[in-house]
């Protein structure tokens, strides 16, 4: 067996007993992913003590690199909900948007509210909104709720800083403010097809009466809250303050503009700035008493811990293939091979998305694997790599992931049901999201 082939069969012997332990076992990504680094560094001929350094390198890395601004943006996200300006961003787009642009309105909702937040929480948050939605306007519960579902899944999986775009641009050493901004010019077209233009079709495949589940949420709030204008600039602020610190490196800036830009523009400092910024504009604004602000801090750290070591298990796994030479194997086949770097990204994910149901772990897995190319790509073309892997995280969520049945729990659909709109929703965002990236990549 030569050495290559070997490598290969490592590799998807590693692949094979994550999925099967996430899968079949049940077992917590977070050992699954710390089993598959162990079981392809033995397979590939490493020494157990080397893959556990190489495993806990990578580990140690990812998570300086990304834990950090996971919990920032944890924290930015619960103040955004628990200030009441998520709500106020909502009924004022809400009472602004005729009946025909409704669900447009939804889709901006749904983006909006997915920039800052992990794709649970806005789920969460989002359903109130959509039951009300629909309830109010006498419109189907499925036309109004894809666009939403589509304008938070691409944003999940298309912009930074949530994890899975965050872990890819780390494993690729993508610049973080090109990637948010490609990354929003990939989102707006895939939200618009997978979106109002799908929610045309999916009403008449799907049509269940809207759920009274949040039925004490429709009580007029009461509440101060923070004024939209202050909410949505403090929402913009973070993704403003990144791509200014790429605008500057673009045309060039010198001195102590560029130096300044440099400094608030890092991601770290970006989302710092905006969670000190949104404690003012969003808690105080908002009504909330100090203490009242700093629990809110405090209780949005705990949610994310698993995430956190999940996407650092993550890092560990991308090493280990990397350490043992894998990644350069397939890198050299893919360069070898007449297939385009994007679409051969996507698959990877594609296939490792519908084995395991996660896409963080799809991500993480597809950045590890395709590392080594990013280095003979420019700059702009390594962040529409990130996308291209990020599109493929989305594809067909079905029984295995988690987000699937939240939506059938939620909506009250059958399992047929909800692979007929939620599966096949993110299925056409997936697929028209590789379509835009390799349009992107003719001009970039």
């Amino acid at each position: 067996m030569s050495d290559s082939t070997q490598l290969i069969l490592a590799a998807l012997l590693g692949i094979a007993v994550i999925v099967v332990l996430i899968t079949v076992a049940k077992l917590h990504p977070f050992l699954s992913l710390t089993l598959g680094s162990l079981t392809v560094g033995a397979a590939a001929g490493m020494s157990m003590s080397r893959t556990v350094e190489s495993f806990s390198a990578g580990v140690g890395t990812t998570v300086a690199g990304v834990g950090m601004l996971i919990a920032l943006g944890a924290m930015f996200g619960k103040l955004l909900a628990d200030s009441g300006g998520a709500d106020q961003i909502v009924d004022t787009i809400i009472g602004k948007s005729s009946d025909r642009m409704l669900p447009w309105a939804m889709a901006g909702i749904g983006a909006l509210i997915g920039l800052p937040m992990f794709f649970e929480i806005g789920l969460v948050l989002l359903m109130p909104v959509i039951f009300l939605v629909a309830r109010r306007s006498g419109k189907s519960l499925i036309g109004l709720g894809i666009p939403a579902l589509a304008g938070l899944s691409a944003m999940h999986g298309f912009v930074p800083p949530h994890p899975g775009p965050l872990v890819a641009v780390d494993a690729l050493g993508a610049d973080l403010g090109l990637t948010l901004g490609l990354g929003v010019l990939v989102a707006i077209p895939t939200i618009i097809v997978a979106g109002p233009l799908f929610a045309r079709v999916a009403p008449r495949w799907v049509d269940v009466p809207t759920p009274h589940l949040f039925d004490a949420d429709e009580q007029v709030h009461t509440g101060k809250r923070p004024s939209f204008a202050l909410t949505l600039a403090t929402v913009l602020l973070p993704v403003v303050l990144m791509l200014a610190k790429t605008v500057a490196d673009i045309v060039e800036a010198e001195g102590v503009l560029r130096s300044t830009l440099d400094f608030v523009g890092t991601p770290l400092v970006a989302l710092l700035i905006s969670v000190l910024v949104a404690m003012f504009t969003l808690g105080r604004a908002g009504g909330m008493e100090w203490d009242r602000i700093m629990d809110t801090l405090g209780a949005s750290l705990g949610p994310i811990a698993g995430i956190v070591f999940i996407v650092g298990a993550g890092g560990g796994f991308k090493q280990t293939l990397v350490d043992t030479g894998i990644a350069d194997v397939v890198a050299e086949w893919v360069e070898g091979s007449n297939f385009s770097v994007f679409v051969v990204a996507w698959l990877v994910a594609v296939l490792i998305r519908l084995a395991t149901g996660s896409a963080t772990v799809a991500t993480v897995t597809a950045s590890g694997i395709m590392a080594p190319l990013a280095g003979d790509l420019s700059s702009p073309e390594v962040s529409l790599l990130v996308l291209a892997i990020g599109a493929g995280s989305l594809f067909f969520s079905h029984v295995n992931d988690a987000g699937f049945w939240l939506v059938k729990e939620y909506f009250g659909m059958t399992v047929g049901q909800t692979i007929k709109t939620w599966s096949i929703m993110e299925t056409v965002l997936s697929v028209s999201g590789l379509i835009v990236v390799l349009l992107l990549g003719l001009v970039v």
